[in-house]
């Protein structure tokens, strides 16, 4: 949950096409960022250090050329994750299957913003609430690494680590007593924690306001969002390596465990972590990608991107280690006795460390103001991913002035949903959410597109539409991922990881059978649309028989290709279409929808072509403005 986010600063990245006003909306209708830094600092990484090597392996060979795959797609027809599946619309299952993990994510991730905001606000004090084992939240068996009103707690607290039994830390206890007065089950629901439920209200009405007005909005919004925390990440470094033991943590966080290295686990949690940290097959890479201008270098951006991401997840590493180190000092302990993952990294054992250092409140603030900015700008993309999806889908004129609308509508809908999480059980099902709707299912839907694009639509085309686009194909190590080692990197972790799988748990709680099926039942939903919509999209096609319904449903739809009329050249522009091969894909796009019916008759009539059937996607991208 601690999740930092790769912002490139520094250097101002034009995507316009020479001579073209850098301010100028190339597509006018559906507009696009206000410069290109706004779509480096939105399309980040979510990251934090562990396992080098099978993390740097899975960089290299699927991270990067998943996220430039993603990018180019999105930025070459200027639409988001279901309107690109005119490429080949029986696969549009694959765009719907984006918007399941989306939705997934954009429920539960709010919840730990609004954890982090209750956080933020309680450490508004002189004295943080969890630094002491004298609150009526706290039981027997606290014990504090500060200081306590009970003898001798600081000596049974080395006591009890040493001797191997569980240690109960104020900062536990008021994790798990006072904010989330955790049931003991999760089918105890309990009440609703108001003041959690208050904070998440303030999370996404943040988040709306950020939106209001699409990315035009939220692209200045991430000046801010997207550098500060550097700044935050700067400061607690340098107090860090400053405090005495932190070299212990920093040597516990870079030394390798080899003896690990051949289980499939690691190689499964390392691609997983790979794909939450660039955002693949969530489908906001293909949306915010998709407002970029035409010719903006998506391969450059896709390097340095990845790259800095990859570089700040090791440099948070260091800001977390040091201080678990000074506290594993502390206390006289190994660095693994303190630290932890997950909701106890960022809520648990580091705010603990921060009740160790001077001003403790300061530094608590800092943290958790830091954990507010990154978390907001992964929800941005989350909110505009669901948003362009359903605005491209409609495609009217008036879904798309009045966009402001369906953004709220969303985000009200994303807050009810939201509320059994802030529940007395809601913890269980936020982990059950993060283990399950968005897991396998990501290396799925990036598999899957890998397939589609490369040898059902043609890498050689592909690679045409790229060169087109940037003006040079491909490099050549991108190629070869995209069509073999990603895909086979992807399979073999997926079959190893469900070989080896282990139900969840929770500290000590396991979890019942029913809630697993649930959970299993989550991964499944997004998966799913990809093999229905595929059968819906071949019943509805034209032809007599299957494999005539089959070859038109994989057909890319006539409308595929650049939006605007001055980029669709070559195979794409409409003189193209006499007598050419693959004449399917190189019609025009029509600006409106309401003129779409009378554009394909009046091409029938002067062309003689016969329009295939339609992925579904009533939107059609612009002509360029007078």
């Amino acid at each position: 949950y601690l999740e930092i986010r790769l912002r490139g600063a520094g250097e101002v990245f034009n995507g316009a096409v020479p001579g073209e006003p850098v301010k100028k909306d190339e597509n006018t209708r559906r507009g696009n960022w206000g410069n290109q830094i706004e779509f480096v600092l939105t399309s980040v990484g979510y990251a934090v250090g562990a396992f080098m090597f099978p993390y740097f392996i899975m960089l290299v060979f699927c991270g990067i050329p998943l996220f430039f795959l993603e990018l180019s797609f999105g930025q070459f027809a200027s639409l988001g994750c279901l309107g690109v599946w005119k490429v080949s619309p029986m696969f549009k299952g694959v765009g719907y299957g984006m918007m399941v993990v989306s939705t997934y994510i954009g429920i539960y991730y709010n919840v730990v913003i609004c954890i982090a905001f209750y956080y933020f606000f309680m450490s508004m004090t002189n004295l943080l609430p969890w630094t002491y084992c004298n609150n009526p939240w706290n039981t027997p068996d606290c014990s504090g690494v500060v200081g306590t009103s009970r003898p001798n707690g600081s000596l049974a607290n080395v006591t009890g680590m040493v001797n191997g039994t569980k240690r109960t830390s104020p900062s536990e206890e008021y994790w798990r007593n006072y904010v989330l007065n955790i049931s003991d089950d999760i089918g105890n629901f309990g009440e609703v924690r108001l003041p959690i439920l208050g904070c998440l209200a303030v999370s996404w009405v943040v988040v709306f306001l950020c939106l209001i007005r699409g990315v035009k909005s939220s692209g200045k919004v991430v000046y801010f969002t997207a550098t500060f925390p550097y700044v935050v990440l700067t400061i607690l470094f340098v107090r860090g390596i400053t405090l005495e033991g932190a070299i212990d943590g920093i040597k516990y966080y870079l030394t390798p465990q080899w003896k690990m290295i051949l289980d499939a686990k690691v190689w499964g949690d390392a691609a997983s972590q790979i794909f939450y940290s660039l955002g693949c097959a969530w489908g906001g890479l293909i949306t915010m990608a998709s407002y970029n201008k035409f010719h903006n270098n998506c391969y450059r951006d896709s390097i340095i991107i990845s790259i800095t991401n990859c570089a700040t997840s090791v440099y948070a590493g260091f800001v977390i280690f040091s201080i678990l180190g000074f506290m594993a000092h502390h206390l006289g302990v190994d660095v693994s006795a303190v630290a932890d993952h997950g909701p106890g990294l960022a809520f648990v054992a580091y705010p603990e460390a921060l009740t160790l250092l001077p001003i403790s409140p300061l530094w608590s603030l800092l943290f958790f103001f830091m954990l507010i900015l990154l978390g907001l700008g992964t929800q941005f993309c989350l909110l505009e991913t669901l948003v362009t999806a359903i605005v491209d889908e409609i495609g009217t004129d008036w879904i798309i002035k009045h966009k402001t609308l369906v953004t709220l509508g969303v985000a009200i809908v994303g807050f009810l949903l939201g509320v059994p999480l802030t529940t007395r059980a809601g913890i269980y099902w936020l982990l059950l959410m993060d283990n399950y709707a968005a897991s396998f299912s990501l290396v799925i839907i990036s598999c899957i597109m890998c397939i589609c694009i490369m040898y059902v639509y043609g890498h050689r085309n592909y690679f045409k539409d790229v060169e087109m686009m940037l003006g040079f194909p491909p490099p050549f190590f991108f190629r070869m991922c995209w069509r073999f080692i990603s895909p086979v990197i992807i399979t073999f972790i997926l079959i190893f990881t469900v070989i080896q799988y282990k139900p969840i748990t929770y500290n000590k709680y396991i979890y019942p059978g029913w809630s697993l099926v649930i959970g299993f039942c989550m991964a499944l939903s997004s998966v799913i649309c990809i093999p229905l919509y595929g059968l819906y999209k071949i019943a509805t096609s034209e032809g007599s028989t299957f494999s005539e319904r089959l070859k038109s449903a994989v057909k890319p739809h006539w409308s595929w290709g650049p939006a605007l009329q001055e980029h669709r050249v070559g195979r794409y522009a409409p003189s193209s279409l006499l007598g050419a091969p693959g004449s399917d894909i190189g019609v025009e796009a029509c600006p409106f929808k309401e003129e779409l019916k009378e554009e394909e008759k009046e091409k029938r009539d002067e062309i003689s072509l016969t329009i295939q059937g339609s992925n579904g996607s009533t939107h059609t991208s612009p002509l360029p403005m007078a």
